[in-house]
């Protein structure tokens, strides 16, 4: 034992993490500890910090880097996958691309989770943002993340020759996809800000009064000035349960008591967190060794967004701005079933590699949710019906049609693949990808209550992208930021 106890225990400093522990901690009196595996690159360990906060480098993403996690996994069978995920203060908002575009109200009232409603949510979304480029009560202007979309100089060179051959082909603009408005092909909004990456940590947490943040030492709860402690470089290992209550977590220096404790660990490491402790799928756990306390689907029935990249030399080749946003261009649309956009075109205006050519990532925004994930398997199972293949099929042929509209020069797959049902599966199926937005494997419903509550459990919460129900039809980062503000607000023990 540690000794320690606070009213409030998050374990996992990524997105939803931070953005919970900073807004607990407002409340007078409340002691929060925020607990996060990784370093504070800022703080604690600076050599990674060109990695974290350079919004042009996604160097941290690559396999291996010591603040990715690098979760394997497999996406169809037979196809490996590592899966970046932030191992740093931050989590993934400090190493991914700075997308930040909002679910869809599909998406939200698809969900069917009272209080988490299109209409709900926006507050949250909105509490959350510092818009520099719209205005009025469908948009924040003074939140803690600063929301961009690219102009004047930070607009890349291939951004107007992908806009341009959108509308050739009669797709719709969309000139703010932070609004309830159709889809269709339009500039992505960032939290980045001149070529600086801001992460959560970086919006809810360093943003914040110094007394109120602690990096890598532990300050006492008792202190009367500081509410929020954050301890980095400390892996949780598991929850301690008396009977159905979690009364706190144990590290390698001990067991830390709460009165309440969240797991916001990601949607990879939370669901096995539960499983660790008894929560998950009776028949599952009991394969793995692991008494069964609660029997849950967790992990059953994830969802995340299958995608291509589609390599192209641009017939516009000159450098984008160093601090132009990588991805600052984008297309959604309805594959023929989907009103609010199932598909997306992601431009890349930068190389993967010196020299090598631009791509454009074409993603399945509303796939099957097929994943399972037990104690030590992740599979994605993507692509398992007609239909889904069928829809990323034709992702990738609109992409070739934006190249020959004029945005450049298809590298692969050649015509003749192109052209070919069977063809075009076998080359989807060489060159698949995720883009790691993996949720569902704590879902609101079978697994957590409305208030994010585990099921069958007293003090014990999940507040990460493991509870949305499916994944969003866009990339999540905007959203987990709002459910951090929206759990903040709910009814709380501590």
């Amino acid at each position: 034992m540690t000794g320690e106890r606070f009213d409030v225990v998050v374990v996992g400093g990524g997105s939803a993490g931070c953005v919970l522990a900073a807004r607990l901690a407002e409340k007078p009196g409340r002691s929060v500890l925020l607990l996060e595996a990784g370093p504070d690159v800022v703080s604690g360990n600076r050599r990674y910090s060109d990695d974290c906060h350079s919004q042009s480098s996604l160097a941290a993403t690559v396999p291996g880097h010591p603040l990715n996690w690098g979760y394997e996994a497999e996406l169809v069978r037979g196809v490996p996958a590592v899966l970046p995920r932030g191992r740093v203060l931050g989590g993934s908002s400090a190493i991914n691309g700075a997308y930040f575009v909002r679910a869809t109200r599909a998406d939200l009232d698809g969900w069917g989770v009272p209080g988490l409603s299109y209409d709900e949510a926006l507050p949250f979304y909105v509490r959350s943002e510092r818009d520099a480029d719209f205005d009025g009560p469908d948009h924040g202007r003074t939140g803690p993340v600063p929301v961009r979309r690219p102009s004047g100089a930070l607009v890349a060179p291939t951004t107007g020759p992908f806009l341009a051959a959108a509308a050739a082909l009669g797709f719709p603009d969309e000139p703010d996809k932070n609004a309830d408005g159709p889809p269709g092909a339009g500039l992505v909004p960032s939290n980045a800000v001149e070529g600086v990456r801001v992460s959560a940590a970086d919006a809810y947490l360093r943003g914040r009064p110094a007394e109120m943040h602690t990096s890598a030492v532990l300050r006492p709860a008792d202190d009367a000035q500081v509410h929020l402690a954050v301890r980095t470089d400390t892996v949780v290992t598991g929850i301690v349960l008396d009977r159905v209550r979690a009364v706190g977590v144990r590290t390698a220096d001990g067991v830390v008591e709460a009165g309440e404790v969240v797991l916001a660990a990601g949607a990879l490491a939370t669901p096995r967190l539960l499983m660790r402790a008894g929560i998950g799928p009776g028949e599952v756990l009991r394969q793995a060794g692991i008494r069964v306390r609660h029997d849950l689907p967790v992990g059953q029935g994830f969802s995340d967004h299958p995608a291509v990249f589609l390599p192209f030399r641009p017939h516009e080749t000159a450098e984008p701005h160093p601090h132009a946003v990588t991805a600052q261009v984008a297309l959604h649309l309805d594959s023929g079933a989907d009103p609010a956009g199932d598909l997306e075109l992601l431009l890349f205006s930068r190389p993967f590699t010196p020299g090598g050519p631009l791509h454009v990532m074409c993603a399945l925004q509303r796939p099957e949710r097929s994943g399972v994930l037990t104690p030590d398997r992740t599979e994605h199972r993507y692509l398992r019906t007609e239909a889904d293949r069928r829809r990323l099929r034709a992702a990738v042929r609109i992409a070739a049609d934006l190249l020959r509209a004029g945005l450049g020069t298809r590298v692969e797959p050649e015509g003749f693949v192109l052209g070919n049902d069977a063809r075009l599966d076998g080359w989807i199926r060489d060159h698949l990808t995720t883009s790691s937005h993996l949720s569902g494997t704590a879902a609101i419903g079978p697994v957590t209550d409305p208030g994010l509550r585990v099921r069958g459990t007293r003090g014990l919460r999940v507040v990460d992208t493991s509870v949305f129900p499916a994944v969003p039809r866009r990339g999540p980062a905007a959203s987990a930021i709002m459910l951090g503000e929206y759990a903040a607000a709910l009814p709380w023990d501590g």
